[in-house]
């Protein structure tokens, strides 16, 4: 059991690792292109991008798979998970635009303290060890993100609303991926995603090729790696491994977020930022290493 829940926490980090350097391409991609229509191309690419494995791995397991759930089961799980996704991202992205980048980052991580909050009122057991690692690694996106005084302006309120929607999110993950297959959850919340950002983009931007053409650079990492790798890797880890626990863990994108704007954007990691990058660190070791408590889902 062990060895499963170090590969599940593996695959979380590897997905951290991911969404950080997606921070680079949704910087760049909102150069030349709406927030909504940059994620409504984004997950559409996501979706496409997933075919391919749903095929293979339907095909491997063809005849020794056992259906999980039913196809309406399944539509209905996926279409959830994908409100909670695209209410997040959707946020996220036009909150972007009236806030600063470090801001949002240490607002967004907040949903390392919303999942237990949030689990807290769905019936499910908190150890304290994952309180501590998350007030640890709270502290440390602080450190890390926090580069001018902070108030709650109008960016952050909606960056707040997307840090409580990815905790919905990422609880939600948790009780279904036991229960549905997972990769064709992940593509049904990423059409669901994709599909109603496209419709408000319809509404309130402009749409050409021209500006799909110039980001298309950022909307293939952010559709195939962000999107189709990092969530799908979300998704089938989350299978093994506790809401919480996985809450701090995939907050470590925020401590690679900056590793990767120092290396493509020459953005500057001071020693604030080096010692916030350490607590997360330590917040995850934490939650990891302190005896579990037995969970409800």
């Amino acid at each position: 059991m062990k060895s499963v829940e170090l590969k599940a926490d593996i695959l979380m980090l590897i997905s951290a690792v991911i969404w950080g350097f997606a921070f680079v391409s949704q910087r760049v991609g909102m150069e030349t292109m709406g927030p909504h229509l940059f994620n409504g191309v984004r997950f559409i690419i996501g979706s496409i991008s997933l075919l391919p494995v749903i095929w293979y791995f339907s095909k491997k397991n063809n005849n020794n798979q056992k259906q999980k759930s039913s196809t309406k089961k399944l539509l209905i799980a996926g279409f959830i998970a994908g409100l909670f996704l695209f209410a997040g991202m959707t946020f996220q992205q036009v909150g972007l635009l009236y806030t600063t980048a470090g801001k949002a980052g240490f607002i967004t991580g907040m949903y390392v303290f919303f999942v237990p909050l949030i689990g807290i009122f769905l019936g499910q057991k908190t150890k304290t060890g994952t309180w501590l690692g998350a007030f640890v690694a709270l502290v440390g996106l602080y450190l890390l993100s926090i580069r001018s005084d902070f108030s709650l302006s109008e960016g952050d309120t909606l960056i707040l609303m997307c840090a409580i929607f990815f905790a919905g999110h990422v609880l939600v993950i948790g009780y279904l991926a036991k229960r549905v297959d997972v990769l064709k959850l992940s593509l049904i919340q990423y059409i669901t995603t994709g599909v109603l950002s496209l419709i408000v983009a319809l509404f309130t931007e402009t749409i050409t090729l021209q500006s799909i053409s110039l980001t298309i650079i950022p909307l293939l990492y952010a559709g195939v790696m962000s999107t189709a790798v990092g969530y799908t890797l979300q998704v089938v880890a989350q299978q093994h491994a506790h809401s919480s626990h996985a809450a701090i863990i995939l907050s470590l994108e925020g401590a690679f977020a900056v590793l990767g704007g120092w290396l493509l954007l020459d953005e500057q990691l001071p020693l604030k930022g080096l010692i916030g990058c350490a607590l997360m660190l330590v917040g995850m070791l934490i939650s990891q290493l302190t005896p579990k408590q037995s969970k409800s889902l």
